[in-house]
């Protein structure tokens, strides 16, 4: 006699309501060592064959894990590092690069910081294109690079980066030079010998000197400037002896003899 429909629904929103008050269940997360080391343990992936298969995004997930779960922890910080670095090694660049700033802006005492800054320049020198292409990859890099030797210059990276340095200035007057050579070999003299004065003002010292002063020379004498492509030819044998260069501007300048 009790079981009519208003008591039945009575009793379920009863229910309902005592389920509703009860608190909901969350899934029990392991220690931060825990998860760390089987991070580490998926980084070093499986041998397949003649490779090595690495899961980098499961074991991304279980750092972040650690990040979410234990932030104020050390291995938490590590954690930010390696995520960096898994991305890095799975030639995920741009969040590599975001990775390694966001450690050395969160952590700028950090003995690591010199790391992730040689690390963001690398991740930049690995998205570089061909010479004759477009070349912002190649000077935010050099960027990264400035910013490391001005501010680390005694660190262990330093020796690295100031080999990279040098390579990646060469990269950038070498894509001068060939601009220059493209207006040369089709005699816009004046736009090539731009490039030519523009490579030995920004870039000198790098090997390419002889021979930028060379075609400038070589230009100079297209535009009848030929008292100006003299000095240069000189300039090129007196300085530059031991370069192919330095003969090349002697017979120039033996040419320029005869005429007078």
């Amino acid at each position: 006699m009790y079981d009519s429909p208003t008591a039945l629904a009575s009793i379920a929103l009863v229910v309902a309501m005592a389920c509703a008050s009860e608190p909901p269940a969350f899934e029990e997360v392991a220690p931060a060592d825990q998860l760390y080391s089987e991070a580490m343990e998926t980084l070093e992936g499986r041998s397949w064959i003649f490779f090595r298969v690495v899961n980098y995004i499961k074991a991304i997930e279980t750092l972040q894990a650690i990040i979410d779960n234990y932030p104020y922890s050390d291995l938490a910080v590590k954690a930010e590092l390696d995520i960096a670095n898994a991305y890095f090694d799975d030639k995920k660049y741009d969040e590599a690069l975001s990775y390694y700033r966001d450690f050395a802006d969160l952590h700028p005492r950090n003995e690591m910081v010199p790391y992730t800054i040689l690390r963001s320049a690398l991740c930049r020198e690995r998205q570089m294109r061909a010479a004759n292409r477009d070349q912002t990859a190649t000077r935010d890099a050099l960027l990264h690079l400035d910013r490391l030797l001005a501010t680390y210059p005694h660190s262990p990276e330093a020796r690295e980066a100031e080999t990279l340095w040098r390579d990646l200035r060469t990269r950038l007057a070498e894509n001068v030079g060939q601009i220059a050579q493209f207006y040369q070999e089709r005699e816009e003299y004046e736009s090539a010998a731009e490039r030519y004065r523009s490579l030995l003002n920004e870039y000198p010292g790098l090997g390419l000197d002889a021979q930028a002063l060379y075609n400038l020379g070589i230009c100079y004498m297209e535009m009848r400037r030929t008292e100006e492509a003299e000095r240069i030819f000189q300039s090129i044998v007196q300085n530059y002896r031991d370069s192919q260069y330095a003969g090349e501007a002697a017979d120039r300048i033996a040419e320029r003899s005869k005429v007078n």
